[in-house]
């Protein structure tokens, strides 16, 4: 079993996770999805994001973009990292990343 979270603001990828209005966090098992669940995150600031997620169980983080300190704090929970997913609906880019065809590949965040 994993953990997948992922930022979002009405119902798709938040382009900046924390700001997001909401993570939403999906239990995978046997490779699908086995539950989803949206929790509120705690005030923005450093470093509290990345405790909180890996507080809420999450194994991975499926982002737009992320920093390069972000990602190291995530990586230090054991919190594996993946940024420049597409701005759409959080599902459908777990159901992408299940399948192995989510393009990861342009961090969207430049700071």
């Amino acid at each position: 079993m994993e953990k997948i979270a992922i930022p979002a603001i009405n119902g798709q990828l938040s382009a900046h996770f924390g700001h997001c209005e909401r993570f939403v966090f999906y239990t995978i098992e046997d490779g699908k999805i086995a539950k989803e669940e949206a929790l509120a995150p705690p005030p923005h600031a450093p470093g509290i994001i990345p405790q909180w997620v890996s507080d809420q169980g999450a194994t991975r983080i499926i982002a737009g973009g992320m920093g390069q300190k972000a990602i190291d704090l995530f990586n230090a929970r054991g919190v594996s990292v993946h940024v420049g997913a597409p701005l759409s609906a959080t599902e459908a880019i777990v159901d992408s990343f299940l399948k192995g065809e989510l393009d990861t590949s342009n961090n969207l965040c430049d700071h």
